[in-house]
């Protein structure tokens, strides 16, 4: 059974009704145990109880005319365990409550008598932290990419650093969540099923239904394919949630192609994810969007996961990269060559450029993959990306007395 397992403990038997129908109505939480009364001691019966049922999240229902007794069963718990995260309920007009709530060890305080909704965003924020977590015990990196502007090419490059990531390590997944699926296409594919209908199935979703509604591409690339007719999947964040939980325990790296979305559906993935691709030309409009669009994704608080990928690049004298940066507010992580004559047939070909030998755009996309599989994780959950320039690079740069306008470079 999936679902984060959850206990809950309150100071009252008719409260706990309450909080089991809360948490029912998230379908992303399942009640493992649950208890009126506190656990008092290190070697109480409760506090047993919550570990032999491997609970994930222990949910403390606050006392307002008592909360003492809470506060002490919060700092029991997180003394007494090493993998267990808290989240207190109870009265927000109590500002002392909440300080001592989260001084003893509750990651998130929640409203006592608010509807389910803010125990499924809390419970997403959760699922999200694991999932990054799991970067360290051999779950898989997640990395999204998308456009900053439309045309851009975030298709053609989560494409091809998937077909990468699968040549260099295997077990590689592919989501596309464009609106109209284009990365079959790229991959010469024709899928039966994709996206829409596992979202449709995740009350029973399992690796033997997965594996059917996958479609194996070559060299054993896997594509969860998008909608092959217009259609805006608008998934909830407990049904994101959910189903990233399941992909990471069953690949190595997942790729996400969100091409052009710019909704809560992408804001969602981005704090889902590892690792974000911004792809960008080295534009006016194209840099002037990546500014913006990387400011809407990291309002959700996936701070510094967004990360520049220049597509079609082409050196341009003058400009470099600390102008770009500057132009953006976002670091530069790589630069795919721009080759339409190499890049342009294998689209329309359905064989990803990645898989071709002695081409500079497929060792490019190889070195990318190279640097995603290789980054080391940060506490936060993200990865620690830094682009090298070249060093001849570094030189030039640091001649330079005059810094050149990105609005006026192309002029």
């Amino acid at each position: 059974m999936h679902g984060i397992a959850v206990t809950l403990l309150t100071y009252e038997k008719e409260r706990l009704a309450a909080l089991q129908q809360r948490l029912e109505l998230t379908q992303i939480g399942r009640n493992v145990f649950s208890h009126a009364g506190y656990p008092l001691t290190a070697t109480d019966a409760v506090l047993r109880q919550i570990q032999d049922v491997r609970s994930e999240v222990v949910v403390v229902d606050i006392d307002p005319q008592s909360p003492d007794r809470a506060i002490h069963a919060i700092e029991l718990i997180q003394a007494s365990t090493s993998d267990i995260v808290i989240f207190a309920v109870g009265d927000l007009q109590r500002p002392e409550t909440i300080v001592s709530a989260m001084r003893a060890g509750a990651r998130e305080y929640l409203e006592r008598n608010a509807g389910p909704e803010s125990l499924v965003e809390a419970l997403s924020r959760f699922s999200a932290l694991r999932s990054r977590a799991r970067t360290a015990s051999g779950r898989a990196r997640v990395f999204m990419v998308t456009n900053a502007k439309g045309g851009s090419g975030a298709t053609t490059i989560a494409v091809n650093t998937a077909t990468a990531l699968q040549q260099l390590h295997s077990q590689t997944l592919l989501v596309d969540f464009a609106p109209l699926g284009h990365a079959a296409l790229h991959l010469n594919a024709r899928p039966t099923f994709g996206l829409v209908d596992a979202l449709q199935n995740l009350h029973r979703i399992d690796a033997s239904l997965l594996e059917g509604l996958m479609t194996a591409c070559k060299d054993g690339l896997q594509l969860l394919a998008g909608p092959q007719q217009p259609h805006m999947t608008v998934p909830t964040a407990a049904e994101l949630a959910r189903l990233f939980d399941f992909l990471v325990s069953q690949f190595r790296y997942v790729v996400v192609d969100c091409s052009n979305r710019v909704d809560d559906t992408a804001r969602m993935l981005c704090e889902l994810s590892n690792a974000v691709l911004m792809v960008a030309q080295a534009d006016v409009v194209s840099l002037w969007s990546a500014g913006r669009k990387r400011g809407f994704l990291e309002e959700g608080g996936a701070r510094d996961r967004v990360k520049l990928v220049l597509n079609r690049y082409k050196k341009i004298p003058g400009f470099s990269d600390e102008d770009v940066e500057a132009a953006t507010n976002c670091k530069v992580l790589w630069k795919v060559p721009n080759n339409h004559q190499a890049i342009a047939p294998a689209i329309d070909k359905g064989a990803p450029i990645a898989s071709h030998q002695n081409v500079d755009v497929a060792r490019s996309f190889h070195g990318l993959a190279e640097l995603l599989a290789d980054a080391s994780p940060t506490s936060e959950g993200s990865l620690d990306l830094v682009y090298q320039p070249d060093k001849s690079d570094a030189k030039k740069k640091a001649a330079r007395s005059l810094l050149v306008s990105p609005l006026r470079a192309n002029h």
